[in-house]
This record gives C-alpha cells, sequence and structure tokens, in this order.
C-alpha cells in the first residue's frame, strides 16, 4: 500500500504556524492575561475555552484543506476525522482527568487563585511528555509487526504492541465502569511527583503566594505549590497511559495526533474552572468514557481482519459522549453530593 505523506512532508510552514501559534496563545495566557495570579470566572473560563475550540476547528479545516489539495477530497476527509476523533478522545478522557485535579487541589488545599498556575505549568509538562510518548510509540508501533500469517482462512499482519494496547484498553474500559471512586482516598502526598520533588529539595509547610521557592530560616526551600505541580505532572502521565494507546487506534501520524491531543490539552485549564463549577452535570460521563476505551480497544484488536474507517469511529465516539451528557442531564446526581464526593479524602 502506498504510504501518503503526512503533514510535516506536505506542508512545512503548517508545521511552523501550528508551533507559533501555541507558544504565541501561551505567552498571551501568562503573560498578559493571568500575568497576576485570580481566581478565574465561569465567564472568563467559558470565553477560553471557545477560544481553544475554535483554534482547534480551524486547525481541522486546513488539515483537510491540505490533504484536499494534495491527494484529493477521500483522503482529506479520512485525516480530518482522523484528527476530529483523536482530538474528542483526548478531550473526553481528559474530562476524567479533570476529576483527579479536583481532588489534588482539594487535598492540598490549594487557594483557587492559584489554580490557573499550577494547571498551566503541568500542561506545559504535558506538551513535552506528549510529544515523546506519540512519536516515540508510533515508531515503535512501526517495528513490532509480526511477518503476515493466514488466520481464519485469511492473510494478515498482527501488530503485538497495537494488540497488547488494546487489550488493555479493554481491560481499562470495563475496570472503570465500576471503579469510578478508587482516587477518592488517596493520599496525594506520597505519589511518585510529590517524592521527586521533596528528593531534590526541604519543602515548606505553608504556600508563599504564587511562588515555587521561598526562604525560610536563611533556607533556600520549595513551597507546597510546586509539590502540587510534581503531583498533577505525573498524574496527567498516568493518564497518557490510557489516552496515547487509544488514539493510535485513530492514526499513525504523529502530527496528526500530536496537534489534535495538544490542542485538546491546551483547553484543559479553561475545562477544569467549568468541570469545578458543574460537575454534577458530568455524572454519566464515565460510564461513556468506558465505553469509548472499550470500543478502542476492539477496534485495534480486529483490525486486522475488520477495518473501521475514522468517520466511523469519530461518530462512534461523538454519539457515546453526547449520550453520555444526556443522561446525565436527565438523570442528574445532586450537586452537593457530587462536590461532596470530591472533597471527602
Amino acid at each position: 500500500m502506498e504510504k501518503h505523506q503526512s503533514i510535516l512532508e506536505l506542508h512545512p510552514g503548517l508545521v511552523w504556524g501550528f508551533a507559533v501559534t501555541v507558544v504565541i496563545m501561551l505567552l498571551l495566557d501568562l503573560g498578559v492575561f493571568n500575568k497576576k495570579s485570580h481566581e478565574v470566572s465561569s465567564k472568563e473560563a467559558t470565553i477560553w475555552s471557545v477560544v481553544w475550540i475554535s483554534l482547534s476547528m480551524i486547525f481541522s479545516g486546513v488539515v483537510y484543506w491540505v490533504f484536499n489539495q494534495a491527494d484529493g477530497h477521500h483522503l482529506a476527509v479520512e485525516k480530518f476525522t482522523q484528527y476530529q476523533a483523536a482530538y474528542w478522545i483526548e478531550k473526553a478522557l481528559s474530562v476524567d482527568n479533570l476529576f483527579v485535579f479536583i481532588l489534588v487541589f482539594g487535598f492540598f488545599k490549594v487557594p483557587k487563585y492559584l489554580h490557573h498556575k499550577v494547571l498551566f505549568w503541568g500542561i506545559i509538562g504535558a506538551l513535552i511528555f506528549r510529544a515523546i510518548f506519540i512519536f516515540a510509540g508510533v515508531e515503535l508501533i512501526n517495528l513490532t509487526y509480526l511477518p503476515e500469517m493466514h488466520i481464519f482462512g485469511e492473510a494478515v499482519k498482527i501488530n503485538i504492541v497495537m494488540a497488547l494496547f488494546g487489550i488493555f484498553l479493554i481491560y481499562a474500559g470495563i475496570k472503570s465502569w465500576g471503579d469510578g471512586g478508587d482516587d477518592e482516598d488517596e493520599d496525594f502526598s506520597n505519589t511518585a511527583g510529590a517524592k521527586l520533588i521533596k528528593s531534590f529539595w526541604k519543602v515548606a509547610d505553608n504556600y508563599d503566594g504564587d511562588k515555587f521557592f521561598t526562604v525560610k530560616n536563611g533556607i533556600r526551600m520549595a513551597t507546597p505549590l510546586l509539590v502540587v505541580v510534581g503531583v498533577i505532572e505525573f498524574t496527567d502521565v498516568l493518564f497518557a497511559v490510557d489516552s496515547i494507546p487509544a488514539i493510535f487506534a485513530i492514526s499513525d501520524d504523529p502530527f496528526i495526533l500530536y496537534t489534535s491531543n495538544i490542542f485538546a490539552i491546551l483547553g484543559l485549564r479553561s475545562l477544569y474552572f467549568l468541570l469545578a463549577n458543574f460537575i454534577h452535570m458530568f455524572s454519566k460521563l464515565p460510564y461513556g468514557l468506558a465505553i469509548i476505551l472499550s470500543f478502542i480497544g476492539v477496534k485495534m484488536l480486529i483490525a486486522p481482519w475488520i477495518h473501521i474507517s475514522s468517520p466511523i469511529s469519530l461518530g462512534v465516539v461523538g454519539g457515546v459522549l453526547v449520550i453520555s451528557v444526556i443522561l446525565s442531564i436527565m438523570f442528574p446526581e445532586k450537586e452537593d453530593e457530587a462536590k461532596e464526593k470530591l472533597e471527602e479524602k
């Protein structure tokens, strides 16, 4: 089968355009709009959510335009839906991640005006780790195809890594269906992220405004805020174990996967502030995420025999998410009960 060029090969300017856009938006976010730490309102979070989602949708349109010009409508639709499916899978799984962020902030009693700064630096780390995971993952998958063999009367090429990912995602989906509250009793001060920070610096007992370091009795010490960043970073790495294998089922183009992943992650902060205020509206979403993980796992396992196209995958993911939200609205969990679950430690 002829291997089509990636967007990176077709349009280098698009790569620079993506990079410059992300850098400019991050600089504006930290250096202009959030130069001074403050509590983010629902209105501000809504505006930023619209901005990031709009940028992502515009970029997906550019993906379609580039491939339509180079390879025609059919491949352009395939790449467009690959991007969309990968984006919404990451976005959906990120919501589950944000539930844990709320628990972390509650555990460490982080003042609300510092939440944005922690999430900003947490996302900077995510940009780096996701690049490593995605580009290394694609190369690993390309290297782990078994020789062609005949199974059930058909000649197939099975990929060991994809098969393992598929089994893992089915397991993760089944497990997440019934184990949604395991993190509520976790001692986040003993996670690997917290231990890493404590292994390098002595940690002060109290926060010092929005500083990561402070001086106590002439000794330079890390503040609890830096520990929280370490915990958030480690939590994101753990969640990437679910989300990164999931998007490998959608596309083998690392640029498509990385750009969709990054745009989804960059909208996490604003999504967090919306979720924190309206958490009771997502009570059925964990069940939807379990179905999505299981579907993607099955898609990976049957890929050598049955190809599920990106448009169909996008339809399944989008449909499950919409139904989950509708059911959450129709059968809401009481707001007080939802908040109590997250505040318990």
